[in-house]
């Protein structure tokens, strides 16, 4: 599980740069495209009008991009600063504070779920765990679609963006997140690679699409 002092630094950190990440980050799709074509297989994958969640949402335009596209979602995050964001912005979404490993949702409440860049706050052995909290809350055939950056580091932030943070980044291999996910009870259907956008941190990119087996 996550130390409490980990969550709390995440979280810190996150409320320290939600105004400056929704300014920065809030209109990355644009300039995404492939990201773009995988939230639209999700999409199209769990049905109109189906419940996605949108794991690790941030201020909320990963979600407000599914809501225009047929779904759904529910973001869930961690900092409440985050929440309070994406609730201002986009008022017809639903959104929740919670843990990836403690998950404020029912048993299959969703259809599908997308993890973008959320678990690269967690240790490799709590990768497990958090794709166990995913497939609770899947049902049995829910699409499951997690992006990381791909490596063997940790990135420590004390500074982000001209504000004091205390929060680490891991990055993981490739199979290191497809084992966690079979252990967790997944069966992993895609794995994608990519560079980076010129727009974008200069780091590997991973996609794995996985579903309940």
């Amino acid at each position: 599980m996550v130390s409490a002092s980990n969550h709390e630094r995440v979280r810190r950190s996150y409320d320290t740069v939600a105004e400056e990440y929704r300014t920065r980050i809030g209109g990355e799709l644009a300039h995404k495209p492939l990201d773009r074509a995988l939230l639209a297989a999700v999409a199209e994958e769990a049905g109109p009008g189906a419940p996605v969640a949108d794991l690790g949402c941030g201020p909320g335009h990963v979600a407000a991009w599914l809501t225009d596209h047929g779904v759904r979602p529910v973001g869930i995050d961690l900092s409440p600063a985050m929440v309070s964001v994406a609730r201002r912005e986009h008022p017809g979404t639903e959104f929740r504070e919670g843990d990836l490993l403690r998950l404020p949702a029912a048993d299959g409440e969703f259809g599908a779920a997308v993890a973008l860049y959320s678990v690269i706050h967690l240790q490799p052995t709590e990768l497990r765990p958090a794709f166990e909290e995913m497939r609770r809350v899947l049902k049995p055939s829910g699409l499951l679609l997690v992006a990381f950056h791909r490596g063997a580091e940790v990135r420590h932030f004390a500074e982000w963006w001209g504000h004091e943070v205390d929060v680490d980044f891991h990055f993981f291999a490739n199979e290191t997140v497809t084992a966690a996910l079979r252990e967790a009870g997944f069966a992993v259907e895609a794995t994608l690679e990519r560079a980076c956008y010129p727009e974008e941190a200069a780091t590997d990119r991973t996609y794995v699409m996985a579903r309940p087996s």
